[in-house]
């Protein structure tokens, strides 16, 4: 239909067109707009997925200190801080039983400090990281920890495993928590199959007990806060040592209450004895029994009276009195 114009009462009205030209210029329309693809590729979608959801490394700055060390002890000369919170939140278990079979502190059979704890196991159970990080090394110790691997965590913890059997990783590999990295076994200094287990800040050895529970297989608390003068000992939250313990402080308290009650008891055995002696010391001073060489005004000023009283007390007509005979002076 060709273009027409329609004239009314003067007015111009709009020029008409085509369907066809409308379609046309409604696709030139949208072939000028930028497709969505073109703005966002799909292997950068991908991979802002991949940052935000992928669990990454920590910075490498907590992998440079001592770590071409091959000691177990790699910050002797390091400033260590006087305490430190670190988040042990996101840990598993180093190995699947939970039995200690030897604790942390000092062995007077062997002259020498334990520095972790002996968990039970045979010979080949998995061993796994207790928390995420890096391999720093991997190493055979003939007269101590045998075959050991040791892990530097991101909350700034390094974890030993010790009497191993096998590798599972290598140097500079990176782990995540409750990933398998050796198996255990009885090499070194052992004297029975067994993981030996350490958790160490900075080098020194904290108490693993101070941070897992190893009974309920969990970590006692959210975080840990190592300090200088309390790293060595444990914590135990157990209801059973709790009952323990409140089941202690009332047997204190009942024998507290015990020991005042005997205490009362005594004290007044002790006030009554002490009234007795006193009514006999009285009941011995209201009589007198005279000697050789009293005669009455002794006796009389004595016990603070006369002569006259005392005769009547007694009966008395004159003031002879022969020794031997009691007389009344009350």
């Amino acid at each position: 239909m060709a273009a027409m114009t329609l004239c009314v009462c003067g007015m111009t009205a709009q020029n008409l067109q085509s369907a066809s030209t409308y379609s046309k210029m409604h696709n030139n329309l949208l072939a000028k707009q930028n497709r969505v693809k073109d703005q966002i590729r799909v292997q950068e979608a991908q991979k802002y997925a991949a940052d935000l959801y992928e669990e990454c490394e920590p910075e490498p700055d907590i992998y440079t200190e001592g770590w071409d060390s091959d000691l177990v002890n790699c910050y002797k000369d390091a400033n260590v801080p006087n305490t430190k919170v670190l988040d042990v939140r996101h840990y598993v278990m180093p190995i699947r039983g939970n039995y200690v079979t030897s604790h942390y502190g000092y062995r007077p059979q062997f002259g020498r400090s334990h520095k972790g704890v002996d968990l039970r196991s045979a010979i080949g159970d998995t061993v796994y990281s207790a928390f995420s990080g890096r391999v720093r090394l991997t190493r055979f110790e003939r007269g101590g920890y045998g075959f050991y691997v040791i892990v530097r965590h991101e909350n700034g913890l390094e974890t030993v495993y010790g009497h191993l059997s096998r590798f599972l990783v290598k140097p500079n590999q990176y782990v995540k928590a409750g990933q398998p990295i050796a198996l255990s076994g009885n090499t070194g200094r052992s004297t029975g199959p067994h993981l030996h287990f350490e958790t160490r800040f900075m080098g020194y050895a904290i108490n693993p007990e101070a941070i897992f529970d190893f009974s309920n297989r969990c970590t006692h608390t959210d975080s840990y806060t190592f300090s200088k003068s309390t790293y060595t000992k444990s914590r135990d939250y157990a209801p059973s040592k709790r009952y323990a313990s409140a089941k202690k402080s009332v047997a204190a308290a009942a024998d507290e209450k015990d020991s005042k009650s005997r205490y009362t008891s005594s004290n007044k055995r002790d006030k009554a004895a002490a009234s007795s002696t006193r009514e006999s010391r009285e009941s011995s001073r209201s009589t007198y029994k005279v000697r050789k060489g009293d005669n009455l005004g002794k006796i009389a000023s004595d016990n603070n009276m006369t002569v006259a009283q005392l005769k009547r007390l007694n009966g008395l007509t004159n003031n002879n009195v022969e020794a031997g005979k009691v007389l009344r002076v009350k």
